[in-house]
Protein backbone atom coordinates (compact mmCIF):
# COMPACT_ATOMS: atom_id res chain seq x y z
CA UNK A 1 0.00 0.00 0.00
CA UNK A 2 1.17 3.50 -0.81
CA UNK A 3 1.16 5.30 2.66
CA UNK A 4 1.78 8.97 3.49
CA UNK A 5 2.81 9.15 7.45
CA UNK A 6 2.30 13.01 8.33
CA UNK A 7 4.49 14.00 10.81
CA UNK A 8 8.62 12.84 11.60
CA UNK A 9 8.46 12.68 15.41
CA UNK A 10 8.52 9.93 17.48
CA UNK A 11 5.31 8.18 16.32
CA UNK A 12 6.19 9.22 12.75
CA UNK A 13 9.15 7.91 12.92
CA UNK A 14 8.34 4.59 14.50
CA UNK A 15 5.77 4.05 12.06
CA UNK A 16 7.89 4.49 8.59
CA UNK A 17 9.61 2.25 10.29
CA UNK A 18 7.10 -0.75 10.84
CA UNK A 19 5.46 0.40 7.42
CA UNK A 20 8.57 0.01 5.85
CA UNK A 21 9.54 -3.13 7.38
CA UNK A 22 6.00 -4.37 6.17
CA UNK A 23 7.04 -3.46 2.70
CA UNK A 24 4.59 -0.43 2.19
CA UNK A 25 5.73 1.99 0.22
CA UNK A 26 6.70 5.00 2.65
CA UNK A 27 6.17 8.64 1.97
CA UNK A 28 7.18 10.54 4.92
CA UNK A 29 6.33 14.04 5.95
CA UNK A 30 8.55 16.29 8.58
CA UNK A 31 6.85 20.20 8.58
CA UNK A 32 10.74 20.74 9.36
CA UNK A 33 13.68 20.81 7.21
CA UNK A 34 15.81 20.47 10.36
CA UNK A 35 13.61 17.24 11.48
CA UNK A 36 13.86 15.52 8.20
CA UNK A 37 17.56 16.55 7.59
CA UNK A 38 19.37 13.59 9.33
CA UNK A 39 16.39 10.89 7.31
CA UNK A 40 16.78 12.25 4.28
CA UNK A 41 20.96 12.11 4.96
CA UNK A 42 21.32 9.00 6.25
CA UNK A 43 17.58 6.88 6.84
CA UNK A 44 15.96 6.29 9.83
CA UNK A 45 17.99 4.33 12.50
CA UNK A 46 15.87 2.40 14.71
CA UNK A 47 16.08 -0.30 17.63
CA UNK A 48 14.03 -1.83 20.29
CA UNK A 49 10.61 -4.49 19.41
CA UNK A 50 11.09 -4.25 15.69
CA UNK A 51 14.69 -5.02 15.90
CA UNK A 52 17.58 -3.11 14.74
CA UNK A 53 18.44 -1.44 11.71
CA UNK A 54 18.16 1.80 9.29
CA UNK A 55 15.42 2.01 6.76
CA UNK A 56 14.97 4.82 4.14
CA UNK A 57 11.53 5.24 3.29
CA UNK A 58 10.64 5.95 -0.55
CA UNK A 59 10.44 9.58 -0.01
CA UNK A 60 10.95 12.04 2.54
CA UNK A 61 9.67 15.75 1.96
CA UNK A 62 8.73 18.76 3.71
CA UNK A 63 5.77 19.49 0.83
CA UNK A 64 2.73 17.94 2.27
CA UNK A 65 1.62 18.06 -1.69
CA UNK A 66 4.49 16.31 -2.90
CA UNK A 67 3.80 14.02 -0.10
CA UNK A 68 0.69 12.64 -0.83
CA UNK A 69 0.81 12.58 -4.30
CA UNK A 70 0.05 8.68 -5.19
CA UNK A 71 -1.22 7.93 -1.51
CA UNK A 72 -3.55 5.46 -1.01
CA UNK A 73 -4.28 6.17 2.07
CA UNK A 74 -2.65 9.27 5.24
CA UNK A 75 -1.77 8.02 8.64
CA UNK A 76 -1.29 11.43 10.78
CA UNK A 77 1.02 11.01 13.77
CA UNK A 78 1.36 14.16 14.87
CA UNK A 79 0.91 15.37 18.12
CA UNK A 80 -3.65 15.85 18.95
CA UNK A 81 -3.14 19.49 18.87
CA UNK A 82 -2.54 19.77 15.07
CA UNK A 83 -4.97 17.92 13.81
CA UNK A 84 -7.51 20.83 12.84
CA UNK A 85 -4.65 22.05 10.98
CA UNK A 86 -3.71 19.59 9.32
CA UNK A 87 -7.15 18.78 7.90
CA UNK A 88 -7.04 21.86 6.37
CA UNK A 89 -3.35 21.44 5.14
CA UNK A 90 -4.60 18.10 3.47
CA UNK A 91 -7.25 19.97 1.90
CA UNK A 92 -5.41 22.96 0.43
CA UNK A 93 -2.30 20.09 -0.76
CA UNK A 94 -5.36 18.37 -2.35
CA UNK A 95 -6.20 15.55 -0.59
CA UNK A 96 -9.85 14.47 -1.70
CA UNK A 97 -12.98 12.70 -0.53
CA UNK A 98 -12.02 9.27 -1.37
CA UNK A 99 -8.66 8.66 -0.03
CA UNK A 100 -9.00 7.34 3.53
CA UNK A 101 -7.39 9.46 6.29
CA UNK A 102 -6.12 7.01 9.78
CA UNK A 103 -5.14 9.36 12.76
CA UNK A 104 -2.60 7.42 14.88
CA UNK A 105 -3.72 8.33 17.41
CA UNK A 106 -6.81 10.67 17.44
CA UNK A 107 -6.66 10.55 21.48
CA UNK A 108 -9.80 12.26 22.89
CA UNK A 109 -12.06 13.74 19.98
CA UNK A 110 -9.59 14.01 17.10
CA UNK A 111 -11.88 12.27 14.63
CA UNK A 112 -14.61 15.01 15.67
CA UNK A 113 -12.51 17.73 15.38
CA UNK A 114 -10.78 16.51 12.02
CA UNK A 115 -13.64 16.06 10.34
CA UNK A 116 -15.29 19.39 11.50
CA UNK A 117 -12.16 21.13 10.34
CA UNK A 118 -12.58 19.69 7.06
CA UNK A 119 -16.06 20.64 6.71
CA UNK A 120 -15.45 23.91 7.14
CA UNK A 121 -13.09 23.66 3.98
CA UNK A 122 -14.72 21.13 1.56
CA UNK A 123 -17.99 19.53 0.88
CA UNK A 124 -16.25 16.15 0.03
CA UNK A 125 -15.22 14.61 3.68
CA UNK A 126 -12.79 11.69 3.64
CA UNK A 127 -13.44 8.43 5.44
CA UNK A 128 -11.72 9.51 8.81
CA UNK A 129 -10.77 6.76 11.56
CA UNK A 130 -8.84 7.39 14.83
CA UNK A 131 -6.83 4.55 16.79
CA UNK A 132 -7.46 5.72 21.09
CA UNK A 133 -3.63 5.94 22.14
CA UNK A 134 -0.49 5.94 19.53
CA UNK A 135 0.64 2.55 18.53
CA UNK A 136 3.67 3.14 20.06
CA UNK A 137 5.82 3.82 22.89
CA UNK A 138 9.02 5.78 20.82
CA UNK A 139 11.67 7.81 21.96
CA UNK A 140 14.11 9.85 19.51
CA UNK A 141 18.36 9.39 20.98
CA UNK A 142 19.52 11.19 18.21
CA UNK A 143 17.93 12.97 15.19
CA UNK A 144 18.48 10.40 12.81
CA UNK A 145 17.45 7.55 15.31
CA UNK A 146 14.21 6.23 17.51
CA UNK A 147 14.46 3.98 20.31
CA UNK A 148 10.51 1.73 19.44
CA UNK A 149 10.54 -0.29 23.10
CA UNK A 150 6.40 -0.68 22.75
CA UNK A 151 4.07 -1.68 19.94
CA UNK A 152 0.43 -2.11 21.13
CA UNK A 153 -0.51 -5.43 20.70
CA UNK A 154 -4.33 -4.38 20.97
CA UNK A 155 -5.37 -1.51 19.46
CA UNK A 156 -8.67 0.73 19.67
CA UNK A 157 -9.83 1.70 16.44
CA UNK A 158 -13.49 3.74 15.62
CA UNK A 159 -14.61 5.46 12.80
CA UNK A 160 -16.76 8.41 11.90
CA UNK A 161 -20.00 7.82 9.65
CA UNK A 162 -18.80 7.03 6.52
CA UNK A 163 -15.18 6.11 7.29
CA UNK A 164 -15.53 2.54 6.56
CA UNK A 165 -12.48 2.55 4.01
CA UNK A 166 -10.50 4.31 6.80
CA UNK A 167 -10.87 1.70 9.57
CA UNK A 168 -10.18 -0.97 7.05
CA UNK A 169 -6.81 0.73 5.64
CA UNK A 170 -6.25 1.39 9.70
CA UNK A 171 -6.55 -2.46 10.60
CA UNK A 172 -4.72 -3.62 7.74
CA UNK A 173 -1.52 -0.99 8.43
CA UNK A 174 -1.46 -1.69 11.69
CA UNK A 175 -1.95 -5.44 12.49
CA UNK A 176 -3.47 -5.55 16.13
CA UNK A 177 -5.86 -2.89 15.40
CA UNK A 178 -9.52 -3.51 15.58
CA UNK A 179 -12.54 -1.66 15.28
CA UNK A 180 -14.17 -1.01 18.52
CA UNK A 181 -17.95 0.14 17.65
CA UNK A 182 -17.81 3.75 17.70
CA UNK A 183 -15.70 7.10 18.45
CA UNK A 184 -17.07 7.71 22.01
CA UNK A 185 -15.69 4.16 22.89
CA UNK A 186 -12.11 4.79 21.16
CA UNK A 187 -12.28 8.93 22.81
CA UNK A 188 -13.02 6.98 26.07
CA UNK A 189 -10.41 4.63 25.91
CA UNK A 190 -7.23 6.69 25.12
CA UNK A 191 -5.17 5.48 28.42
CA UNK A 192 -3.16 9.60 28.59
CA UNK A 193 -6.02 11.64 29.54
CA UNK A 194 -6.08 9.20 32.99
CA UNK A 195 -2.25 8.09 33.52
CA UNK A 196 -0.77 11.76 32.90
CA UNK A 197 -2.80 14.45 34.20
CA UNK A 198 -3.23 13.20 38.08
CA UNK A 199 0.77 12.89 37.95
CA UNK A 200 1.08 16.05 36.17
CA UNK A 201 -0.75 17.86 38.55
CA UNK A 202 0.84 16.51 41.58
CA UNK A 203 4.52 16.72 40.46
CA UNK A 204 4.36 20.35 38.86
CA UNK A 205 6.85 21.30 41.80
CA UNK A 206 9.16 18.81 41.40
CA UNK A 207 8.90 18.75 37.89
CA UNK A 208 9.81 22.71 38.20
CA UNK A 209 12.10 22.07 40.34
CA UNK A 210 14.34 19.27 39.16
CA UNK A 211 13.78 19.48 35.33
CA UNK A 212 11.93 16.44 35.28
CA UNK A 213 14.90 14.00 36.63
CA UNK A 214 12.82 11.75 37.87
CA UNK A 215 10.72 8.52 36.99
CA UNK A 216 7.21 10.00 35.84
CA UNK A 217 5.37 6.36 36.47
CA UNK A 218 7.92 5.17 39.27
CA UNK A 219 9.15 7.66 41.28
CA UNK A 220 6.14 10.00 40.42
CA UNK A 221 3.47 7.28 41.09
CA UNK A 222 2.66 7.96 44.90
CA UNK A 223 -0.05 6.90 46.75
CA UNK A 224 -2.01 10.14 45.98
CA UNK A 225 -1.23 9.80 42.77
CA UNK A 226 -2.64 6.84 42.14
CA UNK A 227 -5.94 7.65 44.51
CA UNK A 228 -7.04 10.93 42.07
CA UNK A 229 -5.92 8.53 38.91
CA UNK A 230 -8.40 5.96 40.71
CA UNK A 231 -11.01 8.51 41.29
CA UNK A 232 -10.41 10.28 37.80
CA UNK A 233 -11.03 6.78 35.78
CA UNK A 234 -14.09 5.74 37.40
CA UNK A 235 -15.36 9.06 35.88
CA UNK A 236 -14.41 7.60 32.79
CA UNK A 237 -15.87 4.73 33.15
CA UNK A 238 -19.55 5.98 34.13
CA UNK A 239 -19.39 8.26 31.18
CA UNK A 240 -18.93 5.35 28.81
CA UNK A 241 -21.40 3.41 31.05
CA UNK A 242 -23.87 6.66 29.69
CA UNK A 243 -23.41 6.14 26.43
CA UNK A 244 -23.78 2.12 26.48
CA UNK A 245 -19.94 1.31 26.66
CA UNK A 246 -18.89 -1.24 29.50
CA UNK A 247 -15.20 -0.13 29.21
CA UNK A 248 -12.14 -1.94 31.46
CA UNK A 249 -10.24 0.44 33.98
CA UNK A 250 -7.36 2.23 32.50
CA UNK A 251 -5.17 -0.65 34.04
CA UNK A 252 -6.92 -3.39 31.69
CA UNK A 253 -7.14 -1.37 28.55
CA UNK A 254 -2.73 -1.20 29.60
CA UNK A 255 -3.51 -4.55 29.95
CA UNK A 256 -4.64 -5.35 25.74
CA UNK A 257 -2.33 -2.86 24.48
CA UNK A 258 0.40 -4.88 25.98
CA UNK A 259 1.93 -1.45 28.48
CA UNK A 260 1.60 -3.29 31.77
CA UNK A 261 2.02 -7.05 32.54
CA UNK A 262 -0.55 -9.38 31.85
CA UNK A 263 -1.13 -10.66 35.06
CA UNK A 264 -1.69 -7.43 36.93
CA UNK A 265 -4.90 -6.66 38.80
CA UNK A 266 -7.03 -4.29 36.89
CA UNK A 267 -7.48 -2.81 40.19
CA UNK A 268 -3.90 -2.53 40.92
CA UNK A 269 -3.34 1.37 39.12
CA UNK A 270 0.61 0.76 40.21
CA UNK A 271 0.55 -1.81 37.37
CA UNK A 272 1.89 1.12 35.62
CA UNK A 273 4.88 1.16 37.30
CA UNK A 274 5.90 -2.48 36.27
CA UNK A 275 5.43 -1.86 32.63
CA UNK A 276 8.91 -2.37 30.48
CA UNK A 277 7.99 0.63 28.71
CA UNK A 278 6.91 3.07 30.73
CA UNK A 279 9.39 2.25 34.30
CA UNK A 280 12.56 4.07 32.36
CA UNK A 281 10.22 6.84 31.10
CA UNK A 282 11.57 10.43 32.75
CA UNK A 283 8.72 13.07 34.14
CA UNK A 284 8.27 16.11 32.27
CA UNK A 285 11.23 18.78 32.07
CA UNK A 286 8.60 21.37 32.47
CA UNK A 287 5.21 22.88 32.06
CA UNK A 288 5.59 23.36 28.66
CA UNK A 289 5.61 19.40 28.48
CA UNK A 290 3.26 17.40 26.34
CA UNK A 291 1.91 16.07 29.47
CA UNK A 292 0.62 19.39 30.89
CA UNK A 293 0.19 20.98 26.65
CA UNK A 294 -2.02 17.88 25.65
CA UNK A 295 -3.37 15.64 27.91
CA UNK A 296 -5.51 18.36 29.34
CA UNK A 297 -6.86 20.63 26.67
CA UNK A 298 -6.81 17.58 24.46
CA UNK A 299 -7.46 14.81 26.56
CA UNK A 300 -9.72 15.90 30.10
CA UNK A 301 -10.99 19.06 27.73
CA UNK A 302 -12.81 17.11 25.28
CA UNK A 303 -13.85 14.62 28.28
CA UNK A 304 -15.38 16.80 30.08
CA UNK A 305 -17.74 17.72 26.84
CA UNK A 306 -18.63 13.91 26.70
CA UNK A 307 -20.04 14.44 29.99
CA UNK A 308 -22.03 17.12 29.88
CA UNK A 309 -23.80 15.52 27.07
CA UNK A 310 -24.37 12.53 28.88
CA UNK A 311 -25.26 14.26 31.91
CA UNK A 312 -22.36 12.28 34.15
CA UNK A 313 -20.89 14.69 37.29
CA UNK A 314 -17.41 14.74 37.04
CA UNK A 315 -16.15 16.85 39.52
CA UNK A 316 -12.13 15.29 39.78
CA UNK A 317 -11.79 15.56 35.86
CA UNK A 318 -13.14 19.18 37.10
CA UNK A 319 -10.86 20.10 39.24
CA UNK A 320 -7.69 18.91 37.66
CA UNK A 321 -8.88 21.13 34.29
CA UNK A 322 -9.42 24.21 36.51
CA UNK A 323 -6.00 23.85 38.23
CA UNK A 324 -3.93 22.84 35.23
CA UNK A 325 -5.75 26.55 33.39
CA UNK A 326 -4.19 28.42 36.97
CA UNK A 327 -1.12 26.36 36.37
CA UNK A 328 -0.48 26.95 33.28
CA UNK A 329 -1.66 30.67 32.84
CA UNK A 330 -0.40 32.96 30.75
CA UNK A 331 2.15 30.21 29.11
CA UNK A 332 1.94 29.30 25.67
CA UNK A 333 -0.16 26.81 25.12
CA UNK A 334 -2.93 24.99 22.29
CA UNK A 335 -6.67 25.89 22.39
CA UNK A 336 -8.12 23.44 24.10
CA UNK A 337 -10.37 20.95 21.83
CA UNK A 338 -13.91 22.07 23.12
CA UNK A 339 -17.45 21.33 21.86
CA UNK A 340 -17.02 24.30 18.91
CA UNK A 341 -13.81 22.76 17.46
CA UNK A 342 -15.42 19.35 18.15
CA UNK A 343 -18.78 20.59 15.96
CA UNK A 344 -20.82 19.46 18.91
CA UNK A 345 -22.33 22.63 20.58
CA UNK A 346 -25.58 22.21 21.09
CA UNK A 347 -25.29 18.48 20.69
CA UNK A 348 -27.81 15.69 22.42
CA UNK A 349 -27.64 11.93 22.57
CA UNK A 350 -29.24 11.64 19.90
CA UNK A 351 -27.43 13.87 17.75
CA UNK A 352 -24.34 12.39 18.18
CA UNK A 353 -25.48 9.16 17.26
CA UNK A 354 -26.58 10.42 14.25
CA UNK A 355 -23.09 11.80 13.49
CA UNK A 356 -21.70 7.98 14.16
CA UNK A 357 -24.15 6.69 12.38
CA UNK A 358 -25.72 4.85 14.81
Amino acid sequence: MRVTVIGAGNGGAAAAVELTLAGHDVALHGRSEATIEPFLRQGIRYQGVFGEGCIKPALVTTSLKEAIENADVAVVTLPTFALGSVARELHEAGWGGSRPVVLNPGHTGGAFEFDTEFRRVSSAIPPIAEFATLAYVARKPAPDAINITGRAKKLRAAALKGGEAAIEAGTILFPGSYDCGDVIASDLCNVNMVVHPPGAILGASWVEATGGDFTFYVQGLTSGVVRVMEELDRERIAVGKAFGHDLPTVIGEMKAIGTVPPDADERDYRAIAAGEANKRIKAPDSLGHRYFTEDFSHGLVPFLVLAEIAGVQTRTTRALVDLHGTMVAGLPRPAARDARSMGLVGATMASLRERLGK
